[in-house]
């Protein structure tokens, strides 16, 4: 898995890419902490439920099936506003959805059960240029210092240039 960091920065961004009123900050919020959802499934090892089971780790929390519930929930139950409810309510879908994606991009576990409950294969994507975050006191090593330098590159980078992108683009358009 990559970590929670990574997860909710991609999770703002998601949302912060958005044509949400400028004053919310709510909704990135909200994005970021659904982009980390999907690790609470870690809880399982303590049930003594299998990593491979498909209630553990990177299991059904992590499906696309996952991610429309979460979203799903937040369009019919969480939504006030009716302007924005429907972009709402795919920004969570895409920022839960972004998990399970980024932890196929990772070079270790089991991979990812993008369609459990239907079918229980693991996923990981052709290219996997992230380190796998040791879960635990062991990400404080090392490692866990090459796992962040990997998702610095890999996804921070990205996402601090596209919100860059679009404060430039914003700031020419205002002066247009």
């Amino acid at each position: 898995m990559a970590t929670i960091f990574s997860h909710a920065v991609v999770g703002y961004t998601i949302a912060k890419l958005t044509n949400q009123p400028q004053k919310s900050t709510k909704l990135p919020l909200i994005a970021a902490v659904c982009a980390m959802l999907p690790d609470a499934d870690v809880i399982t090892f303590s049930y003594g439920i299998a990593y491979e089971s498909y209630w553990g780790h990177r299991g059904f929390s992590h499906s696309v099936l996952f991610a429309l519930l979460i979203g799903l929930f937040y369009f019919l139950v969480v939504c006030k506003s009716q302007k924005h409810l429907l972009v709402s309510g795919v920004v969570i879908f895409a920022a839960t959805l972004s998990h399970g994606l980024i932890d196929a991009c990772t070079d270790g576990g089991l991979g990812v059960g993008f369609a459990i409950p239907f079918w229980g294969e693991r996923y990981f994507f052709p290219f996997t240029p992230l380190r796998v975050s040791p879960i635990g006191v062991r990400f404080f090593s090392h490692y866990g210092f090459t796992v962040l330098k990997s998702e610095f590159l890999y996804l921070v980078v990205p996402c601090l240039s596209l919100l860059s992108i679009k404060y430039v683009f914003n700031k020419m358009k205002s002066k247009l």
